[in-house]
């Protein structure tokens, strides 16, 4: 059977290869936008099962614990730090990356990046 660490990284692997799919492959803005995010999201899940630590203790030190036994058993806290800073900057990225396919949508009545692309070579 396939263990927990593995399985995620393997679905992390899975969400970045789509997004690259639709950031690339992909027409409509959205959608490559929703991409964009699925990769973000693959490379948060990848950082989350780096500091995946089979039975390990929450990294709080806590009176009576050995120093040895605690560095030992804690989980590494770091990327869970740096996950949750990913987590609020992709949500703001996000807003402002919608907010600018409205406006494209405004000025050229489509989400299709060919149609606005070839609009700017006219």
């Amino acid at each position: 059977m396939i263990d927990t660490q593995l399985a995620a990284l393997l679905c992390s692997g899975s969400f970045i290869l789509i997004g690259l799919y639709a950031a690339i492959f992909l027409d409509n803005i959205i959608k490559k936008i929703i991409g964009l995010s699925f990769i973000e999201e693959g490379a948060n899940l990848f950082l989350i099962t780096l500091a995946y630590k089979a039975d390990g203790i929450v990294p709080i030190f806590l009176p009576g614990m050995s120093p040895d036994w605690f560095m030992a058993n804690s989980a590494y806290p770091l990327p869970h730090a740096l996950v949750l800073t990913s987590i609020v900057i992709g949500a703001c990225t996000l807003a402002v990356t919608l907010a600018i396919a409205m406006v494209l949508y405004k000025k050229h009545g489509s989400l299709s990046a060919s149609k606005i692309l070839g609009d700017n070579h006219e």
